[in-house]
């Protein structure tokens, strides 16, 4: 374990914010990411070809009309990531959303709050390998899904393993190669509706009056924020930034901004291009397949074959490496304010990975991936249960700038502080109460269990606390 190092060694190494042990912890992680790396990590983590493995759902949730609801979703996102810019300056710290709640507004809503999150970060990485998996088994059918699933765990496991330089130096290579593919998708798509296939050239992917109702597209918008789902991901490296606390807020705007478009063009231009959008309407899209026919019908089956296997790389390779990696430090921040077992906490001494949280996500993410992949509902069935418990865990993130912010500590900066917060509470307080049923159940119900463990920690007289709060509270902060 790392000893604390005084400010000025800090300041002196041009490591940014002195440290972390006003908020009585010990840096043990290693700080050395810039607003590049988080730049990257977040456009990684959302994957700017998320669409292609969701489209056929987005598609028929939202009527046609899925370019409007990605923007709809960045939108939403956009309000979402300004209540993480606030939160991520007042608390440095790693733990994304449990931090945040539980040092705005109280260590037991910071508690429930993780376990929402939960929701989301321990069910992405099983459902990146999912769609890795059947991506590639359609590729190559004689390598069963499960052991596509299995070489994509052990592969990310290793390289989080190393450290979180090597994840970025992966991330730099993954990017480019996703641009390069979605640059080469949208060039091709974009002459063959030029010359006449598809649809050719229309506004419905973003407007169709026929068939526009608001609960149509804020459904579909449930599904497609999946896609942006990984922006706040960049809020659990905040004691591996080496730059300011404002780096995280930046960076997650702007990687949000970048991704968003990239959504939007690249669904836009897919829609006018499926094959039979009647048909995909009505029967959806249970083989995940919409996107790569869309891809066949402008390019051919080379295209096809492209897109598909880009998706299984960057869903099964890079999104899920950095997708383990946030879960491990959410898990880390837990474990450290003894809220989860205490081994959960262990760094490395060389690698300095929270190296326990990083085997158990690896553990968790294949046992869940082989379970589901044996379910035919298996991609839809956890997409929204990750989006359901993200959305509620964002709820609770508004509520926490407004409670810190304006009620603690009277600020009169109402934009920042109360209307923008608002505002995205109430857009995915619509989206949450559209739904799909079945994630509400089991959503609700995975908040009942936190709930009675709390109420287990509070008899048993282990009230969630945080480090350094009472002192703080003590010297009027």
């Amino acid at each position: 374990m790392s000893r604390l190092r005084p400010t000025s060694a800090w300041q002196e190494d041009g490591m940014g914010d002195p440290g972390i042990e006003r908020y009585g912890y010990t840096q043990e992680l290693r700080r050395s990411l810039g607003f590049k790396d988080l730049l990257v990590y977040g456009l990684i983590f959302m994957v700017p070809i998320a669409p292609f493995g969701i489209f056929g759902s987005v598609f028929q949730g939202s009527g046609g009309m899925v370019a409007l609801a990605y923007a709809i979703g960045m939108l939403a996102m956009l309000f979402t990531a300004n209540s993480y810019a606030q939160m991520s300056k007042a608390f440095p710290v790693a733990g994304s959303v449990y931090t945040y709640a539980g040092r705005g507004i109280g260590a037991p809503v910071g508690f429930l709050a993780g376990w929402m999150i939960f929701l989301d970060y321990v069910l992405v990485p099983s459902l990146l390998y999912l769609i890795a998996g059947v991506a590639m088994n359609s590729l190559v059918p004689a390598v069963p899904v499960w052991l596509w699933l299995v070489g994509f765990v052990l592969l990310n496991t290793a390289v989080n393993y190393l450290g979180i330089e090597a994840t970025a130096r992966v991330n730099r290579i993954m990017l480019a190669a996703q641009l390069v593919i979605l640059a080469v998708f949208l060039v091709v798509g974009v002459v063959a509706l030029a010359q006449g296939r598809g649809r050719g050239f229309s506004f419905d992917p973003i407007f169709d009056a026929d068939t526009f109702s608001w609960p149509l597209v804020f459904g579909a918008v449930s599904i497609a924020v999946l896609s942006f789902l990984g922006f706040d991901g960049i809020s659990t490296l905040a004691e591996e930034n080496r730059d300011s606390a404002r780096a995280i807020g930046r960076s997650m705007v702007a990687a949000l901004l970048v991704t968003g478009l990239l959504f939007v063009v690249q669904t836009w231009v897919a829609a006018l291009l499926v094959p039979d959008p009647a048909g995909l309407l009505e029967n959806g899209d249970s083989g995940g397949t919409a996107f790569y026919d869309a891809a066949r019908a402008a390019g051919g089956g080379w295209l096809a074959v492209l897109t598909a296997a880009a998706t299984a790389v960057s869903w099964g390779f890079a999104n899920s490496l950095v997708a383990q990696a946030a879960t491990s430090r959410l898990l880390y921040a837990m474990a450290r304010d003894r809220q989860l077992p205490a081994f959960l906490a262990r760094v490395h001494p060389t690698r300095r990975v929270p190296v326990n949280a990083t085997l158990l996500v690896a553990g968790v993410s294949l046992a869940l991936g082989l379970y589901v992949q044996t379910r035919e509902d298996g991609i839809t069935l956890l997409s929204s249960l990750v989006n359901f418990g993200a959305m509620t865990a964002f709820l609770v993130l508004h509520v926490s700038v407004v409670v810190h912010h304006v009620v603690r500590r009277r600020s009169r900066n109402w934009w920042a502080h109360l209307v923008a917060p608002a505002i995205g509470f109430a857009i995915l307080a619509y989206v949450v109460v559209n739904a799909k049923v079945a994630a509400q159940t089991v959503g609700f119900v995975w908040l009942g269990v936190g709930a009675v463990v709390l109420v287990g920690l509070l008899v048993a007289g282990r009230r969630p606390e945080l480090a350094g709060v009472e002192e703080k509270k003590e010297e009027g902060e």
